[in-house]
């Protein structure tokens, strides 16, 4: 276990953070063909200055990225809410970002970026690890990140919703979340969650709920906790699977759960949710602190401006982060920490896409 992890854990435990399992019933999953192994290369410590942020990355020296997530190490004291995630989102060589045109940007990535960002406080303790989910199926053997984005938010405690759909006749894999700029410590993704493009789901704003499947759209949800900055972008990312492919045989299957808070100040809260014997194997996962009842009414921020993510990951059901190399992953987890002040109405909400290809 890393140092910046365990500062995290013992974080956690000091601040006496609920964890809620929602993971479906435990068992091996069902055969199919399709395979995924995490791969990690442990934290990277920072930002060590303030209203700044850090880029690190997993890599798949086998398999495609169908998802991936990030950790953060955040510390104690009141300086422990100035650590934020800022993005988590594929990238084509490790370093390079896909914030240029909208639509099919790559194809057949095998990256994943994890971005740490600031506020107002930064202490030695601050870290983040990103974590990719390498896929690999028998029947889907390339894939497609498709990006969208949008303009904000820039008003204090207001959302900027973005919506990645899938091109006609794939299916959705994974996806991610991006802000910027770092120099905006207020501004961070709120969420990161699978949905579709339909009038059932406001076109994305309301998320996929748990046992539908198939969804075919990634929504990023930018959150601006005190507001300012006239360049402010949201990005979306959708990792899907390759034109040309039939993919009628396969089901992708959402798990998803929310539990309340964080609420009191400088606290946090997670929620865990797994695959079940039947859904194939998990391939991604998704995030969000918000208002509650993001399956079934449009998203709503968080209580307070400060509220963030600190994690969005592949863990046990447990909700602890899996090594470097696991290939039996089936849950994911999200960590959801509030800012120096207390908030009221906050959920923390954790999505898990489990793949079969019918085969």
């Amino acid at each position: 276990m890393s140092i910046g992890l365990s500062c995290r854990r013992a974080a956690a435990k000091a601040l006496a953070v609920g964890v809620l399992l929602v993971t479906a019933a435990p068992g091996t999953a069902h055969a199919d063909t399709v395979g995924a192994t995490v791969r990690t290369p442990g934290a990277t410590l920072g930002p060590t200055s303030t209203f700044s942020e850090i880029s690190t990355h997993a890599d798949c020296a086998a398999g495609l990225i169908s998802g991936g997530g990030i950790d953060q190490a955040i510390g104690t004291g009141s300086a422990a809410p100035g650590n934020h995630v800022n993005g988590t989102e594929p990238s084509p060589d490790g370093s390079t970002e896909y914030t240029g045109s909208t639509g099919v940007v790559g194809t057949d990535v095998t990256h994943w970026l994890g971005i740490g960002g600031s506020g107002g406080a930064v202490n030695s303790s601050f870290s983040s690890t990103p974590y990719g989910v390498c896929f690999t199926s028998d029947l889907i053997d390339h894939t497609q990140v498709v990006m969208n984005d949008i303009a904000g938010p820039s008003s204090a405690a207001t959302v900027g919703l973005a919506v990645a759909t899938c091109p006609s006749g794939t299916r959705l894999l994974g996806g991610g979340a991006r802000t910027t700029p770092a120099g905006v410590g207020s501004l961070k993704p709120a969420a990161s969650y699978p949905t579709f493009d339909d009038a059932a789901h406001d076109h994305g704003l309301k998320a996929a709920a748990d046992g539908e499947t198939n969804p075919d759209s990634w929504a990023a949800v930018g959150w601006n906790g005190g507001g300012g900055g006239s360049t402010n972008t949201t990005y979306a990312y959708a990792i899907c699977s390759g034109n040309g492919i039939d993919v009628s045989g396969v089901t992708v299957t959402v798990r998803f759960g929310e539990v309340s808070g964080p609420n009191t100040a400088n606290s946090g809260q997670s929620a865990t949710v797994g695959c079940g014997v039947d859904d194939g194997t998990l391939v991604s996962g998704g995030a969000a602190v918000s208002g509650g009842d993001v399956t079934t009414t449009d998203f709503t921020g968080p209580g307070s401006g400060g509220d963030h993510l600190n994690g969005s990951y592949p863990s046990d059901s447990g909700g602890n982060p899996v090594g470097d190399g696991a290939t039996s992953a089936s849950d994911w987890t999200a960590y959801a920490h509030t800012g120096g002040a207390g908030s009221t109405g906050n959920h923390t909400d954790v999505w898990a896409l489990c793949a079969d290809d019918g085969v």
